[in-house]
């Protein structure tokens, strides 16, 4: 653990797993906290003492390469190389029932909706799923498009949009409400730092120390001031084509 402020290393590390880990996850309440491993399993942490807390959580037979807590805090689910996700009981560590199946590939990222009603997941198959939260029940089709694995999923805060990060150097937006509709959008940045639309178009030009950190809002580095610091876009007055010219606005 470390010092948000200073970076300093807070306490003794934390051991018990065997391997690799692969993901770690705070509780909402910032009591606990989970870590995902290639040893097949998932530990909870006391966030205060740092000592484990229950017994490793075991089920998947392949490494965890993604953990969540619900917003809730009353369950975690985890994403495993061994193509399913699992629910689990944060309090008393059980499962949850059945494993979620139907990818084809291994787990890379899992997350809940703001509102704790959905789980998706993305997958080396390319694709990325919506699951029912209580159920765990697939919802709908597999959103398709990107012609790589996806490697981490996340919702907007406001639950309108779904954000991956896929490894064939896209963003695509999609729309949960409409899913499997995409949002129009997938933005890839040329070598010179131009990002286009997907008519060719110009949209911005990132500078050149920016652009290895270019991320989306939910990712924050330690220190901020970091050469490989995430760069965050307000693209809130952004405007494109003949409504450029909006974003004057008459002095004061």
């Amino acid at each position: 653990m470390w010092d948000a402020e200073t970076g300093d290393a807070v306490g003794k590390p934390l051991e018990g797993h065997t391997d690799l880990i692969c993901s770690v996850a705070y509780s909402p309440d910032g009591r606990r906290f989970i870590s995902g491993s290639n040893d097949y399993t998932i530990r909870m942490w006391d966030a205060k003492t740092g000592d484990a807390v229950g017994k490793p959580l075991e089920g998947h037979t392949g490494g965890i390469s993604s953990v969540a807590y619900s917003p809730d805090g009353r369950r975690i689910i985890s994403g495993s190389g061994d193509k399913t996700i699992r629910m689990w009981d944060a309090e008393t560590g059980d499962v949850v029932g059945k494993p979620l199946e139907g990818h084809t590939g291994g787990i890379c990222s899992v997350a809940y909706s703001p509102d704790g009603r959905r789980i998706i997941s993305g997958s080396h198959d390319y694709t990325i799923r919506m699951w029912d939260a209580e159920t765990g029940d697939a919802v709908r089709k597999p959103l398709n498009g990107h012609v790589d694995g996806v490697a981490d999923v996340t919702y907007s805060l406001d639950s309108y949009h779904i954000i991956p990060s896929p490894n064939d150097g896209t963003i695509r937006i999609w729309d949960p409400a409409n899913y499997p509709s995409r949002v129009d959008t997938c933005f890839r940045s040329d070598s010179d730092g131009w990002v286009r639309h997907p008519d060719g178009g110009l949209l911005f030009w990132v500078p050149e120390d920016c652009r290895n950190g270019l991320s989306c809002p939910a990712i924050l580095t330690i220190p901020t001031t970091g050469r490989n610091r995430v760069v965050r876009l307000n693209l809130e007055a952004f405007r494109y084509g003949s409504s450029w010219t909006d974003i004057k606005r008459p002095e004061a």
